[in-house]
C-alpha cells in the first residue's frame, strides 16, 4: 500500500506537457475559400456554400490582419481553383499555417456542429484550438475533430487543417449561417483560435 502510495506520488510529480509544445510558430495564415466559380459546393436551404466560405474567408482576413498578422487568400472572388493549385500558393508561403473553409451538409438533415479536420501532428495542435474556440464562442459549438486525408491537407507543407462551420443541410444551422452577424462569429472563433497556438 505504501509503495502504491509513493508510485501515485510521484506520478503527480511528473512535469507537466510544455505548453511550447502546444504552439506553432507562423506569421501569415493562407485562408482558402472552399469551392469557388462552376464549384458551387453544396447547396441547401437556399444557401450555397461557396458563397459562405467566400464571406467567411474574408472576415477571417480582417480579422488576422487586425492583429497585426499576414495573410494569404487562395481566392477572393467567385473563381474556381483546383485543389492543388490551393496547395501550391501555399507552400510558397514561409512560416504560414493553412486553413481551408467550408460549410456541410449531409442527406441525415438533423446534423449539426462545425467540424475540424487535420492531417499531420501539427495541424492536430491547429485543430485542436479552433475547434475549442468554435464550441465555446459560437452558437451550434462543434462535433470535435478528425484525421482526414483531404488533399488539401495532404498536400500542404504547413500545419494545416480544414474546418467545417456548420451543416447547412439542417434547417435549424442555415437559419444561423444566413446570418452575416453569425457568419462574424464563426471569423471570430477561427481567429480567436490561431491565436491561441501562436508562439510568441
Amino acid at each position: 500500500m505504501i509503495r502504491l502510495a509513493c508510485i501515485v506520488l510521484a506520478a503527480l510529480a511528473l512535469p507537466a506537457v510544455p505548453a511550447a509544445s502546444q504552439t506553432l510558430r507562423f506569421s501569415t495564415v493562407v485562408i482558402d475559400a472552399g469551392h469557388g466559380g462552376k464549384d458551387g459546393g453544396s447547396v441547401w436551404n437556399g444557401l450555397i456554400e461557396k458563397r459562405l466560405c467566400l464571406d467567411v474567408a474574408k472576415r477571417v482576413e480582417a480579422g488576422l490582419k487586425s492583429r497585426g498578422l499576414k495573410t494569404v487568400m487562395t481566392r477572393r472572388t467567385d473563381t474556381f481553383v483546383e485543389l492543388d493549385q490551393r496547395a501550391r500558393i501555399a507552400n510558397r508561403v514561409p512560416s504560414s499555417v493553412f486553413v481551408s473553409i467550408h460549410f456541410n451538409g449531409s442527406r441525415k438533415t438533423i446534423i449539426s456542429g462545425g467540424e475540424t479536420y487535420y492531417r499531420s501532428p501539427r495541424g492536430k495542435i491547429l485543430a485542436s484550438a479552433i475547434s475549442r474556440s468554435i464550441k465555446s464562442k459560437v452558437p451550434g459549438g462543434s462535433r470535435g475533430i478528425f484525421d482526414a486525408d483531404y488533399k488539401v491537407l495532404r498536400e500542404t507543407q504547413m500545419p494545416a487543417v480544414l474546418v467545417e462551420c456548420g451543416y447547412i443541410s439542417n434547417k435549424r444551422e442555415a437559419a444561423r449561417c444566413a446570418d452575416p452577424a453569425h457568419r462574424q462569429k464563426l471569423a471570430d472563433a477561427i481567429v480567436s483560435g490561431l491565436l491561441a497556438v501562436r508562439a510568441r
